[in-house]
């Protein structure tokens, strides 16, 4: 059962177990609306972070559960409104990173802006370096 602070969060929470899912539809999502995102780089760091094997299994679970709500089609505030659509994504991604932020190595980081270089490159490209 859901508690009053985690209410309109449990699609995010059951998508974040599954980590494949996430992988996949992290891509897809990100391809699709890169060029809208001012947090992509941010974005990235977090999804090279959470898929690190060297990053401890709590952290992991805080980004996966960020990056879950972002790939979900339905959100607080609708994707598609001009200026808003992703201003609850980047809130649930910033509080996520607030709370792991020393997790998030430079590595991570050169590996997002290597990404977006790239111009994302392909799914197997940017997980092949996860």
């Amino acid at each position: 059962m859901a508690s009053e602070h985690t209410v309109g969060f449990e699609p995010a929470d059951e998508l974040a177990k599954d980590r494949e899912s996430v992988r996949r539809r992290f891509w897809i999502k990100l391809k699709r609306v890169v060029a809208k995102l001012p947090f992509a780089e941010e974005l990235l760091a977090a999804y090279y972070c959470a898929f690190d094997r060297q990053t401890p299994r709590h952290v992991q679970v805080a980004l996966l559960g960020a990056i879950a709500y972002f790939i979900l089609p339905f959100d607080f505030v609708p994707d598609m409104l001009p200026m808003l659509g992703f201003t609850d994504d980047a809130a649930v991604l910033a509080t996520a990173i607030r709370m792991v932020a020393t997790h998030i190595t430079q590595e991570h980081r050169d590996a997002a802006r290597a990404a977006l270089k790239r111009g994302i490159g392909g799914a197997d490209a940017g997980e092949a370096e996860a």
